[in-house]
């Protein structure tokens, strides 16, 4: 038995030796990194007896360890890039032998829309390569699925925590292979290449079905695709799960009980507005409430409620759709989006006329709602007589717990934000657990402006936003920053995601 020494979680940085045949040490899972500035070989328990004997074989003198196996894994996609690169430079100027209209055809015959993506043995090998990155973007948590064409390489990224992240490196010619592929399962037309398309498909992993939406646009180099993965209503997270304060909490739901009225969620993009708006709705649903949503698109496929996706081909815009939804006896309407005046409009007329609306605006603040409706032309009078609150909200990464560490150079922003300086904060580092990232995982915070009798006076004196939000903090409105100063406290985020999100 051979006794190797150890060397876990580590992020290894390739060593590509000239003098011998990278591409089969690749093969056999011997690989070559730096430690002290020494070469070294680097194996994985999984792989060491193929490794060992090709090691047997070959004529090096290189200190052996072995190390875990997602340290490893990293270590190996750096090879296998390094590899792409290299071919890459010697083929430059030929052709590679696929014939990519040949290997389009052969697609089409094995389209199989719902098909297992688990048990396809004896497909091609560009269905093997979809599947796979499927399969690795549920199995890392990832909401969406970037693949892009650049001049030379293509490149897949997940989106994990709300950031990209690296996946790997493919051959252009395979990158466009793989979107043909996908072009083909989403009912898309693989021979368009000048225009953007959207498409939807569905695929099983492991027996779970998975809604999948898929955006496709040209670029210079190429078509890059953009694959949202959806959510089923089992799915959608309650408000507690997504992390909000019980305090917040404790004031959103007795809102949600009311008849009539208008609740808004504000923030910018990407801070989980929609499934805000779906976690209320299946707070209020129930057998004797006929609920309808209008949406664009239809991002979470709930079974309880009846949802309606927009349709700018046969004019069925959010206005058109909310027009024929109140003929339909709802009593609770969801609208993705107040985007204009006449959706704005709609709907606060819904609010006024016995329906429970729900919708989301672009506002940075839950007070600066306010002065968006005034803008998209909604007098005072009305805002002040349907709404009955507005929850602005982020979502903030957390740091890694197993290895964050104390921010020694926080001195200034806890000067700033009236820290003790006594209080420990942490910052991020990076290891196997969280990718290196420093992060793992989200959590969702709120400021939540409740509409009362004072405030209703407020706002028919047409104050600036500014003197709104003052008079609500005055009356104890809890802001976003002041939830990202509570987080940095508790130690569960940094002073540099804090700044990300929205401290000033």
């Amino acid at each position: 038995m051979i006794n190797l020494s150890q060397l876990n979680n580590m992020d290894f940085e390739p060593v590509w030796i000239d003098d011998i045949d990278m591409a089969i040490a690749i093969k056999y899972f011997a690989l070559f990194s730096k430690k002290d500035g020494e070469t070294i070989i680097v194996l994985t328990p999984l792989h060491i007896k193929a490794a060992l004997e090709y090691l047997s074989k070959v004529d090096v003198a290189y200190e052996i360890y072995l190390t875990d196996e997602i340290s490893f894994e990293r270590l190996l996609n750096k090879f296998l890039e390094i590899r792409t690169e290299k071919s890459m430079a010697k083929e430059e100027n030929t052709e590679m032998s696929i014939d990519t209209d040949e290997e389009e055809l052969e697609l089409k015959e094995f389209l199989q829309t719902n098909q297992d993506l688990l048990n396809s043995e004896d497909a091609a090998p560009v269905i093997k390569l979809v599947n796979s990155i499927f399969y690795q973007a549920i199995k890392k948590d990832a909401s969406d699925i970037h693949i892009e064409v650049h001049e030379k390489k293509g490149e897949i990224r997940f989106r994990i925590d709300g950031a990209l992240n690296k996946y790997m490196d493919l051959d252009k010619k395979i990158t466009q292979l793989a979107i043909s592929r996908i072009k083909v399962i989403s009912s898309l037309d693989i021979s368009e290449k000048r225009v953007p398309q959207d498409g939807r498909t569905q695929v099983t992993i492991a027996s779970k079905k998975l809604d999948i939406r898929v955006s496709i646009l040209p670029t210079y180099y190429g078509e890059r695709v953009v694959m949202r993965i959806l959510m089923e209503s089992s799915d959608i997270p309650s408000m507690a799960e997504l992390g909000f304060k019980k305090d917040l909490m404790d004031k959103v739901y007795p809102l949600l009980e009311h008849s009539h009225g208008m609740i808004l969620v504000t923030g910018p993009t990407g801070s989980g507005k929609s499934t805000t708006l779906h976690s209320f709705l299946q707070q209020v649903t129930s057998p004797n409430l006929n609920i309808i949503t209008v949406e664009d698109p239809v991002e979470y496929n709930a079974e309880n409620i009846n949802q309606v996706q927009t349709n700018a081909k046969v004019d069925l815009t959010f206005a058109s759709a909310l027009r024929s939804i109140l003929r339909q006896d709802p009593d609770v309407v969801m609208i993705g989006e107040m985007r204009d005046k006449e959706t704005a409009h709609i709907g606060v007329q819904a609010a006024l006329t016995g329906h429970l609306v729900f919708s989301t605006l672009h506002t940075n603040t839950s007070t600066g709602a306010i002065t968006r409706l005034v803008d998209m032309g909604v007098e005072e009078f009305l805002i002040s007589s349907s709404l009955l609150g507005v929850l602005s909200q982020r979502l903030v990464r957390k740091l890694c717990a197993h290895c964050k560490s104390i921010d020694l150079d926080g001195g200034f922003y806890k000067t700033k934000l009236n820290i003790d300086k006594k209080i420990e904060t942490h910052k991020a580092v990076g290891c196997n657990q969280c990718h290196f990232t420093g992060y793992s995982g989200r959590v969702a915070i709120g400021e939540l402006f409740v509409v009362d009798e004072d405030v209703k006076k407020f706002i028919k004196k047409d104050q600036e936003e500014s003197e709104l939000r003052n008079f609500m903090r005055k009356r104890g409105m809890v802001t976003i920053q002041d939830r990202l100063v509570d987080l940095i406290i508790e130690g569960t985020t940094s002073f540099t995601e804090a700044l990300r999100i929205g401290i000033h």
